[in-house]
């Protein structure tokens, strides 16, 4: 397995990214093809080598012609959707700016369509973002770990007047994640950097186990006085036990004890939290106080959704407290694969066993679709879903 990890002790901002994906080998004209068809006009980006605290680093710069427009949120994505850059790096770069614009949006009390973008929505931004998301699909990396993130401290000014450090949608973007503390005044890890590690980001911590194959270093605009303002990104070969089968993760896990609520509360309130995100949901029954019949309401999230499933249960259960704790689970590769049976092609996963064999679950509501399409049981889907694999 490709893994990568990014050693976030400076910050991150989105050239600090960009460069460090350059400089660990992915095609700058590539790059540069891609920013090309946003049609922004003249833009171009230049990278050159520069030194940050006697530490060798690589900068890239986004040079283009003065502009004032605020964009919105339909305006980027259109830019992206006309572009010629693969479905792959579109998503992933709309992907990035949602994630900034529910950020936006949420601080400034605003909706998603009215949310204007200012520094973040100028031209260099985009290319950080759009350039950033081509770097990445480059590198064809499985897996990112990222330390924990410093964001400096003090205040900035910025369109709105002064503020603290992190900026408001720079913390609100970091809910969850795991930060470093920094006695650096500065700002040292921007929106746009935040948006990109909490999209990418897999799993948070220490240096995992890994052969290393290349290493790239971008650097910041800013001189530090401290240290190199640098971010450094580590790419791979995982060599943990299994590492192409099994996989380590880490995942949090929420719950809570009730006992006076209906069984159709925990029925709705388990689908708005699978919608959030939630990784699995599932109930527990207990004896509690006054010998009273309950149940322990549990869920499995990863780290970018804690927030909002937390939301979730205080606001569906009317629950007085939420028990949290991170948990590490190891989980076998699986992927989205289809098989074509006489009731049609079924979707499923094909999952990799710790002996490197293949197999292959049928997924529930493709069956049923299937099943009412065609006037036969689910259980007959279910079999020819089955033997389809094992035909193939």
């Amino acid at each position: 397995m490709k893994i990568g990890y990014l050693d976030c002790q400076s910050g991150i901002s989105g050239d600090m990214f960009l460069a460090a994906c350059v400089d660990a080998g992915a095609n700058f004209e590539t790059i540069q093809a891609g920013i090309d068809s946003l049609n922004t006009g003249n833009c171009k980006l230049q990278q050159q080598e520069v030194k940050k605290f006697g530490f060798r680093a690589l900068k890239v710069d986004v040079l283009h012609d003065p502009e004032h427009a605020h964009r919105h949120l339909h305006h980027i994505n259109q830019m992206i959707d006309d572009s010629s850059i693969n479905e792959r790096t579109k998503k992933l770069a709309k992907e990035i700016f949602l994630n900034l614009a529910k950020a936006e949006a949420k601080v400034h009390g605003s909706t998603l369509e009215k949310v204007h973008f200012h520094e973040v929505g100028a031209i260099d931004s985009i290319a950080d973002i759009v350039g950033g998301a081509i770097a990445w699909d480059l590198l064809g990396l499985d897996r990112l770990i990222c330390s924990p993130i410093a964001t400096g401290k003090g205040k900035i000014k910025i369109a709105h007047g002064y503020v603290s450090v992190p900026a408001p949608a720079t913390v609100e973007i970091l809910k969850s994640i795991p930060l470093e503390k920094s006695e650096i005044e500065a700002e040292l890890t921007t929106p746009t950097g935040a948006a990109i590690v909490s999209t990418l980001a897999n799993d948070f911590g220490g240096l995992p186990a890994m052969s290393i194959q290349t290493i790239g270093v971008g650097a910041g605009t800013r001189e530090l006085l401290e240290q190199a303002n640098v971010l450094r990104l580590t790419i791979g070969t995982s060599t943990e036990s299994d590492a192409d089968e099994i996989r380590p993760e880490t995942i949090q896990r929420l719950e809570t004890n009730l006992d006076d609520v209906s069984g159709e509360v925990v029925g709705y309130c388990t689908e708005l939290l699978m919608a959030a995100g939630a990784v699995d949901v599932y109930t527990t029954p207990i004896q509690v106080k006054k010998n009273r019949p309950g149940i322990i309401f549990s869920v499995l999230c990863h780290t970018e959704n804690l927030a909002e499933i937390r939301e979730i249960l205080f606001r569906e259960t009317g629950t007085l407290g939420i028990r949290h704790e991170t948990i590490h689970r190891f989980v076998l590769q699986r992927e989205l694969h289809k098989v074509t049976t006489p009731c049609g092609r079924i979707d499923g996963k094909l999952i990799t066993q710790p002996d490197g064999s293949k197999t292959f679950t049928p997924e529930f509501e493709s069956c049923k679709k299937a099943a009412i399409e065609n006037q036969v049981t689910l259980q007959d889907v279910f079999s020819a879903a089955t033997a389809a694999f094992h035909s193939s």
